[in-house]
């Protein structure tokens, strides 16, 4: 039974300041592991090492010297100096890009460690899934993994200004280059004019450039909505299904709670080591990652058939619950777990709230931001859609 005490005993248990790579993601990872042995369950571990280059330095890298090209653009073209600044920075931004191909493999400034914990439920007529044998694994393709992640992070600014931040850099950036076009190569002889109306959107875009680098990473935000929530919902699912005769017939189950999320989603980048052999085709992402006062699915714009069938039964769910879609790829200027899998390939659900973004990674993100009877009413609906459509799976292997 999903138990709404529990739920806010939990979400109370993990609202700490706990920034990847300090004792508090630590702190965290012992009390979600000691939650996992309490259920009679084995916690499996996946050690890691990760830099924050990527996560914090890397970002404020390329805006800086984006800004420079940019503003190297509108400049005048006749001196020598400005096109071999442009090289030598566009030469640097290729490197950093280079760099930022494969993430979880550099290892500069500082290297820390971190963790992903996991949790394997077999099928409810067999044994737990580490028990059973490679033919076996073979013939049981079908899974569901419930994701969260443990870490939290603090900024000067919230997610919401970030996002407008970034936003405003791009848009600015690319009314700059229209009229650096504009002032070169359509109206040559009315340059001036162009200079003088570029003024604007330049000094637009230094201030958000400074706007960003100013957004420090702290480690003051108790992360009760970003993700407190989405823990308290993988364990009330693991809670429910830890029970024998609660478990699926034809899908297995893993619960993931990765470290290091916030800081380039280095986590599930070192655990998709851990599921790259799985069927994608018949595996299922379900993603919490900031749940507050409402619920908003992000099932992705081209939906499989199973994924259609399961989003359509949220939507018509008795629980009561307004599903909101949506209706963006994702979020523009976040990363989060459920993403990366996308891009490799995996087909899933993402569970937020887009209306609490301008509490997210502040000082506000504190418990009573979330609702507790949300959580419990979306985890019954999980949970009764997940066994119907269990069900209805005609291949019985």
């Amino acid at each position: 039974m999903i138990d709404e005490n529990r739920i806010r005993e939990n979400l109370t248990t993990f609202s700490f300041p706990r920034l990847s790579g300090t004792e508090g993601e630590k702190k965290v990872l012992e009390l979600a592991v000691k939650k996992v042995e309490d259920l009679n369950l084995k916690p499996l571990n996946q050690e890691f090492v990760f830099s924050t280059f990527f996560g914090r330095t890397y970002p404020k890298l390329v805006f800086s010297l984006g800004f420079i090209v940019i503003f190297l653009f509108y400049l005048n073209f006749a001196t020598f100096i400005i096109p071999l600044f442009l090289i030598i920075i566009c030469v640097i931004l290729g490197l950093l890009f280079i760099l930022a191909i494969k993430p979880e493999s550099i290892r500069l400034p500082k290297v820390l460690t971190s963790n992903n914990l996991y949790v394997k439920v077999g099928l409810k007529s067999m044994k737990n899934l580490s028990d059973i044998s490679n033919k076996d694994k073979i013939a049981h393709e079908r899974n569901f993994l419930f994701m969260c992640h443990l870490d939290s992070k603090g900024q000067r600014f919230s997610i919401l200004y970030r996002i407008r931040i970034i936003r405003t850099w791009v848009f600015s950036g690319v009314v700059i280059l229209g009229i650096v076009i504009l002032k070169n190569i359509i109206f040559a002889p009315f340059s001036l004019l162009f200079y003088i109306i570029g003024i604007a959107p330049i000094a637009i875009n230094l201030i958000v450039t400074i706007l960003f680098l100013l957004n420090t990473t702290n480690n003051e935000s108790n992360g009760t909505i970003d993700n407190a929530s989405g823990i308290t919902c993988v364990f009330e699912l693991l809670s429910y299904f830890s029970n024998p005769e609660s478990r699926l017939k034809h899908h297995n189950l893993w619960f993931v709670f990765t470290g290091v999320e916030e800081c380039g989603t280095m986590g599930i980048r070192n655990f998709y080591q851990k599921i790259k052999h799985l069927n994608k085709e018949k595996t299922v992402i379900f993603n919490f990652d900031a749940i507050a006062k409402n619920t908003y699915l992000f099932p992705g714009k081209k939906m499989s058939n199973q994924i259609s069938t399961i989003f359509s039964m949220f939507v018509k769910n008795n629980k009561g619950l307004e599903i909101k879609r949506n209706t963006k790829k994702i979020p523009f200027g976040s990363h989060t777990d459920g993403y990366y899998l996308k891009k490799k390939n995996f087909q899933g659900i993402g569970f937020g709230d887009l209306e609490s973004y301008e509490h997210i990674h502040s000082v506000h993100d504190t418990v009573d931001k979330v609702d507790s009877s949300l959580i419990k009413r979306l985890c019954e609906t999980i949970i009764d859609n997940l066994i119907v459509f269990d069900n209805q799976i005609k291949n019985k292997y």
